[in-house]
């Protein structure tokens, strides 16, 4: 799995400090009950010498070993269930100093039967949520969610719409570290690329990638930071790295020198290294070879598959619908 390493480390240390605390307030829980009811202290410390007592059974190399084991463990129960009584005429639960993990599968480890634990998987895609710049949008559009609908009239081709859909659910469902397919999406405003690029994003970190969406004012911005700046922006590495990088709204960024420059860094560097981007934009074809170099319009068109929505801003569609 391609997990963000930065997201993948803090959820790493945040299981360390669940399995740490889970430990501690267990050990408070026993010192509790060590207070008050001496007898479980003394019945724990004869448990927990158990481990010895076999041993010294084996080592004896007595004839009847196995006898020997068996009245250990009679005892074991015995006081088992002596402690439980305790416990509960004190009013306290039986289970009441165990230690109480938030997974019991992976003891808060993160790990169950040498893999990632599920609960820590889903806590690396809700990170993978936070961290992919989405924001909310991540949770309000979906493949599940995006209508055909809006494509029926207003110019728009039913026909073209339903296989852009069909086609980028494909990509992301069968979506692995082979996957290598670029995208440009081209239209209007309000025609349902950011809608569907997100549904794609959605599905790619729920399996487990790293999705990073960013504008293409914003991406131009962390490399300015960098270059000129204080460097505070987001760390441009990612750029290079994310299994799926999305970037919406090319044209809107101040083009210059150093712009394209970046721009063109980062495409053909993607491109080199096989890692699947999706470019949005309100440009058209036309448009987009004014606005850039050769070497940018070449790559685009030449590795990209371009997907030309058309039709009537949804917005619009809606608040005539209302």
């Amino acid at each position: 799995m391609g997990y963000n390493r930065e997201d993948y480390v803090r959820i790493k240390n945040e299981y360390s400090r669940k399995y740490i605390i889970a430990r501690q307030r267990a050990d408070e829980r026993k010192s509790e009950l060590y207070a008050k009811l001496p007898e479980v202290k003394q019945i724990d410390a004869v448990l927990a010498g158990t481990g010895k007592d076999i041993m010294a059974v084996i080592i004896s190399g007595a004839k009847n070993t196995d006898e020997q084991i068996a009245k250990l463990k009679e005892r074991n129960d015995k006081l088992l269930a002596r402690r439980g009584e305790a416990l509960i005429a004190a009013g306290y639960p039986e289970d009441y100093s165990d230690v109480k993990y938030e997974c019991e599968k992976c003891g808060d480890t993160g790990y169950a039967n040498m893999k990632i634990c599920e609960c820590m998987k889903r806590a690396l895609v809700l990170a993978g949520y936070e961290s992919s710049g989405l924001g909310g949008l991540i949770r309000t559009q979906s493949f599940e969610n995006f209508s055909l609908d809006y494509y029926r009239s207003g110019g728009a081709n039913y026909a073209n719409m339903e296989m852009f859909l069909t086609g980028l659910k494909h990509f992301a469902e069968d979506f692995d570290e082979n996957t290598y397919r670029n995208y440009l999406l081209m239209g209007s405003t309000g025609l349902g690329k950011t809608h569907l690029s997100t549904a794609v994003a959605k599905a790619v970190i729920d399996k487990g990638y790293d999705v990073l969406y960013v504008s293409a004012v914003g991406m131009i911005g962390d490399f300015e930071s960098k270059r000129f700046g204080n460097g505070e922006g987001r760390d441009t590495e990612r750029y290079y790295s994310a299994d799926l990088l999305i970037i919406d709204d090319l044209g809107t960024e101040v083009i210059n020198q150093f712009t394209v420059s970046c721009l063109y860094d980062v495409i053909n560097s993607r491109i080199n290294n096989r890692r699947c981007t999706f470019i949005n934009t309100n440009l058209t074809k036309k448009e987009i070879e004014e606005k850039y170099s050769e070497r940018i319009t070449s790559r685009l068109f030449g590795e990209y598959y371009p997907l030309p929505f058309s039709g009537t801003d949804i917005r619009k569609q809606k608040m005539m619908r209302k």
